[in-house]
């Protein structure tokens, strides 16, 4: 859900500026930074009680993302390459609404339910990302939502 001036969330405020809820938050020193709440259609809606992203400064924290497809929220239709691909699809969309892009990602966490998909992540991350590539951990893990095979969260540093 894109956040206008007539469904802002509890606390925050909405600038028309940047057509975006934001949220002041306390910071060292007595300075506040804003927290910036970024929300596209162009990327899959939150299944849960969390936001697609935060921004922060000029730090965006990309919430997780698996491959589901926009439009219907539906797992997409494929092997473990179409759901990376669309997994990396899904955190594009994500970074630009908050003005930024895959090759601002300085941390990359990729949960996997089969570690064995792990050279075709590495495959497919090379064709998404160059050299110097972002900081990344590669997780085990039981189960995913959805029955997703894949699920992929980033941080961001924006040149702003």
């Amino acid at each position: 859900m894109l956040f206008d001036a007539d469904h802002v969330p509890d606390g925050a405020s909405y600038c028309p500026k940047l057509s975006q809820a934001v949220v002041a938050l306390p910071a060292k020193r007595g300075v506040t930074m804003s927290k910036q709440i970024i929300a596209t259609d162009k990327a899959p809606a939150a299944i849960g009680t969390y936001s697609q992203a935060v921004k922060v400064g000029t730090t965006v924290y990309l919430s997780g993302q698996i491959p589901l497809v926009p439009e219907t929220m539906e797992l997409i239709d494929g092997d473990i390459r179409d759901q990376i691909q669309r997994v990396f699809h899904n955190l594009t969309a994500v970074a630009e609404a908050a003005g930024g892009s895959l090759a601002d990602v300085v941390k990359l966490n990729i949960f996997l339910t089969d570690l064995s998909h792990f050279a075709t992540v590495n495959e497919i991350m090379a064709q998404v990302f160059s050299e110097p590539y972002p900081a990344r951990a590669a997780i085990g893990v039981a189960e995913l939502p959805k029955g997703a095979q894949v699920e992929m969260d980033a941080v961001l540093e924006l040149n702003e």
